[in-house]
């Protein structure tokens, strides 16, 4: 039939052309939860590791190359029983430095006896240590030192940089012959966060002496935060995005006209 003119229309059904702007109810929901667990994990993680951690700042480079002058780091909280051979702590002694907190490595414990060095390497109840954390090339010690037994409740630490670290090795003449109390520990380093350089290596070579510190719980709380971001952003782009395809959708299916037939 010449002249006459028809439209056909894009058949309903299918879901074609029908979803609702934002997303169906059911996307809306689940969005809305994935929002809200996402901002549980992620508040929660920062709040976790605002409890167990402290940031500090380690001003000197006796730490090299483990920490270096001017890195940020978090430290556990711990109590000084907890401490172990091979921990990185943070503690103050007034005998030290006054009003301002240390960072040096536990070599020995109490009822250890040390001493340095043997091979050239650092002596702990008689067995030589593996330091791999020592700048490569480097002595144990710059300058020996004689067996010291280390009281009990006190511990016996040292610098990565044993060239020039003030440790437990330059004040062999206090009283205490350079140990430290376990109460002078406040923390318990775990991992250089700026630059990040991520978790500080297990120290292995303290191992057949004794078990060793387990990691804090930084990684989950990592873990926490990362998926907590991810379901935010995931949960928060749905609707935008739901919406975006579903105006896509409605313009393929608007009314065509039919050529003349």
């Amino acid at each position: 039939m010449g002249g006459e003119s028809m439209t056909r229309t894009a058949p309903q059904g299918g879901g074609t052309g029908t979803a609702q702007a934002g997303g169906g109810r059911l996307g809306q929901r689940l969005s809305g939860l994935a929002v809200a667990l996402g901002l549980v994990l992620f508040l929660g993680g920062f709040a976790w590791g605002a409890v167990i951690y402290r940031p500090y700042t380690v001003p000197t480079s006796s730490m090299t190359p483990t920490i270096d002058a001017g890195d940020r780091v978090l430290a556990q909280r711990v109590d000084g029983d907890e401490v172990r051979r091979g921990d990185v702590v943070v503690f103050e002694d007034k005998t030290w430095v006054t009003n301002a907190k240390v960072v040096k490595r536990v070599v020995a414990v109490g009822g250890d006896t040390v001493s340095c060095c043997t091979d050239g390497k650092l002596t702990v109840n008689g067995k030589q240590i593996e330091e791999p954390y020592l700048p490569p090339g480097s002595l144990a010690e710059i300058k020996n030192f004689g067996k010291v037994t280390v009281p009990e409740g006190r511990l016996f630490l040292l610098g990565d940089e044993r060239q020039g670290s003030l440790d437990s090795s330059a004040h062999l003449t206090d009283a205490a012959q350079g140990t430290v109390a376990r109460s002078a520990v406040s923390a318990r380093v775990d991992a250089v966060v700026w630059p990040w350089n991520g978790m500080l290596k297990r120290p292995t070579g303290f191992e057949t002496l004794g078990a060793l510190s387990r990691p804090g719980p930084l990684g989950t709380i990592e873990v926490l935060v990362v998926a907590g971001a991810v379901l935010v952003l995931g949960g928060g782009a749905y609707g935008p995005v739901a919406g975006r395809l579903s105006r896509s959708r409605a313009r393929a299916a608007r009314p065509e006209a039919a050529g003349a037939r």
